[in-house]
């Protein structure tokens, strides 16, 4: 049902909040998140170009993603990811907890 998880990939939780989660992903290859669904919809964006390589249960597909390329995904759905290239790969993953709220955020930037 997933993949064999010999290498498991690095979560680094960067914002948890009742608005959004933002969680950075790395992968040496081979790595996987192993079987997991969201409970939120949520946005992957790539730091590093690569494949992602997707197990949905029954079939394994590979996804080759541009550096800075994003998608999103609804939530409860049931997967597994690999990083399907040779060289270590990189994203950032964002579950939106309450859409709504986004409106009400103040805008923000760093400081430096």
């Amino acid at each position: 049902m997933a993949f064999a998880c010999t290498i498991p990939a690095v979560a680094t939780l960067q914002q948890d909040d009742d608005t959004v989660r933002i969680t950075r992903w790395d992968f040496e290859p081979g790595a996987v998140t192993g079987w997991h669904s969201h409970g939120w919809p949520y946005f992957v964006i790539m730091l590093v170009a690569g494949t992602l390589r997707i197990h949905d249960g029954a079939k394994e597909t590979d996804v080759p993603l541009a550096e800075g390329q994003a998608y999103m995904r609804q939530a409860g759905i049931q997967h597994d990811v690999m990083n399907g290239s040779a060289h270590p790969i990189a994203f950032v993953e964002i579950e939106v907890k309450q859409p709504a709220a986004l409106k009400l955020l103040p805008e923000a930037l760093p400081t430096t």
